[in-house]
């Protein structure tokens, strides 16, 4: 099966410049909720804060990992830097993961004993947090369904405007009915929240750090689809990965038979072509043997250690 690869395209520029209004607009949106939560007595308010301040660190992470991987391969870096998208996306699931763990122990400590909250304050702040992260949101949407680096700023940001409408209303309980351990249960209920989009979206990342093969193919067909070639006898030592998030790539030993050795580069056209038309696989290296000479009882995929 293919790789997908019908993401929309924006230009670099146009992206860089969402991403740059997302940092500031979340950046003054911290400052406000941290001083608001502070003065209104509301760890919920301040949970949103939190949760907004990474959001702000992540677009950071994010600004910057999109400038690094337009860099092209060097003597350091042969396969370019495209990969740094990837390991910003596992810096910011990371970041959620221990701001969820962390709001879950203050939220538990305030249901003992749930402070004063200024009800007013917590509404008109979760407000304008509800403004600010549906516009970084709406910035983001076309941008994170081509790029693992962005679809995790824009689930930070989707779960900070359901956070925020928590807030709210939270907050309206407070000023009609006086129920302050209203605050510290939303705030629970945002981090598990934040635990859950993490949990559910950081695999993706660590799969293609640890060289994992591309998620949207199936190793045993590409290896059937490479055998069914003309003149190939067998295929071993298959190594399937993605080089950066949408590009996969391969390496692999093919078997020929000794006499079919000098059709070589006739066979190694071929079996391109089918990876190309097939599975969207642009970069391959293939070794060829001859079957007189083959490693003998070979692993299909990798190398025996």
């Amino acid at each position: 099966m293919p790789h997908d690869h019908g993401h929309a395209h924006i230009d670099p520029d146009s992206g860089d410049r969402r991403v740059a209004i997302a940092i500031w607009a979340n950046g003054l949106l911290t400052v406000a909720q941290i001083v608001g939560g502070i003065l209104s007595g509301s760890l919920a308010l301040i949970a949103d804060a939190l949760h907004n301040f990474s959001d702000m660190a992540s677009l950071v992470i994010a600004f910057a990992a999109r400038k690094i991987a337009r860099r092209p391969a060097d003597e350091r870096m042969t396969f370019g830097y495209g990969r740094v998208e990837i390991v910003a996306a596992l810096i910011n699931y990371t970041t959620l993961i221990v701001i969820g763990f962390y709001l879950i122990y203050e939220g538990g400590m305030r249901m003992i004993d749930p402070p004063e909250v200024m009800g007013w304050t917590v509404v008109i702040l979760g407000g304008i947090a509800l403004v600010v992260d549906t516009l970084t949101a709406m910035l983001t949407y076309s941008m994170q369904k081509g790029s693992v680096n962005i679809r995790a700023l824009f689930l930070h940001n989707l779960s900070d405007a359901l956070a925020s409408v928590a807030v709210i209303v939270g907050g309206t309980l407070i000023i009609l009915y006086d129920m302050r351990w209203v605050d510290p249960a939303i705030t629970i209920g945002i981090a598990l929240y934040i635990l859950y989009l993490s949990f559910t979206e950081i695999g993706g990342p660590i799969r293609t750090l640890m060289l994992g093969s591309p998620p949207g193919i199936d190793g045993n067909d590409v290896v059937r689809a490479i055998q069914c070639v003309d003149g190939v006898v067998d295929v071993h030592h298959v190594h399937l990965w993605q080089m950066q998030e949408h590009a996969a790539a391969l390496d692999c030993h093919i078997v020929v038979e000794r006499e079919r050795m000098g059709e070589a580069d006739k066979i190694k056209e071929n079996v391109k072509s089918v990876l190309h038309e097939r599975f969207s696989i642009e970069h391959s290296t293939l070794e060829f043997e001859a079957s007189d000479n083959a490693h003998q009882e070979a692993q299909v995929f990798g190398h025996r250690s």
